[in-house]
């Protein structure tokens, strides 16, 4: 009997020395996870770093949430800390940002609301500023962009593309209509008869001009009407001739006056020698 009462013996301190094993285990495999849990919180709430807060009032935070980033220049320097409502078209955004940062955002900086890549989280770009201005202070309030709204832009897309769509659909359906010789185009061009008329048409108008033309180089040799056209280029002629005399006056009018401006400047010269 005491042989077996040691080995239950020995076998109940193996499993309470397993089970103790096995509880420290999972105490110590706790207590790192909380404390990397602690340390990832505190890295993203900046609680082991000094910061510094400003706030930013903006109409429409599309999405934002408290622990979203603030980027400057593309590096990440803070994150959201609170979102509160101020009025029905204003919502104040409070931000906390690496003290490091500080130096680098002046008081003409401005705040916009991005997203990170195409479909990622919200964040807000912070803008630097001018240079000549001081930086802003702990408290501050930043200036901030009105954010594109992704819904009136893809509202704006769907709409271009419907139309795009009717267009493409109008064009469709006229040049089916051509070219089955539907409409006045289309019975132009598709059919062969009036082609043909319209080939007649012009051939006759040709034939017509020619023939006027015919008559009236005859009536030019006409007897009655060979004064009437004798007048005629005989006015046409004295009218070239006055206008080529007005010219000719013209410049004769112009060199006297240049003539007597050269005089008038000689005897002012000689006035000047004596």
């Amino acid at each position: 009997m005491s042989n077996e009462e040691s080995e239950i013996q020995i076998k109940s301190r193996r499993k309470k020395t397993g089970n103790g094993i096995k509880l420290g285990v999972f105490i110590v495999t706790g207590i790192i996870l909380l404390i990397a849990g602690i340390y990832i919180v505190g890295q993203k709430q900046r609680l082991f770093s000094n910061v510094f807060r400003v706030s930013g009032v903006f109409e429409n935070v599309s999405g934002l949430q408290v622990g979203n980033n603030i980027r400057f220049s593309g590096i990440n320097v803070g994150t959201v800390e609170n979102i509160e409502i101020i009025t029905d078209t204003s919502v104040r955004v409070d931000m906390i940002i690496d003290i490091t940062t500080q130096k680098f955002i002046k008081k003409d900086a401005k705040a916009i609301i991005g997203s990170d890549g195409l479909m990622g989280n919200k964040i807000i770009n912070i803008t630097p500023g001018s240079c000549l201005q001081k930086e802003i202070r702990n408290g501050g309030i930043i200036a901030t962009v009105r954010p594109i709204n992704m819904d009136e832009m893809w509202g704006q897309l769907k709409t271009t593309a419907d139309n795009a769509a009717t267009i493409t659909t109008d064009l469709s359906e006229i040049i089916s209509s051509i070219r089955y010789g539907k409409g006045s185009i289309g019975k132009l061009l598709m059919d062969s008869s009036l082609a043909e008329d319209l080939d007649q048409t012009l051939t006759n108008v040709k034939r017509g001009t020619k023939g006027f033309e015919e008559n009236m180089n005859a009536a030019k040799h006409s007897f009655l009407l060979r004064n009437l056209f004798k007048k005629k280029n005989n006015k046409e002629k004295e009218k070239a001739k006055a206008k080529e005399n007005g010219k000719e006056k013209s410049k004769t009018g112009d060199e006297e006056k240049k003539t007597w401006r050269e005089k008038r400047e000689a005897r002012r010269q000689a006035r000047k020698e004596n």
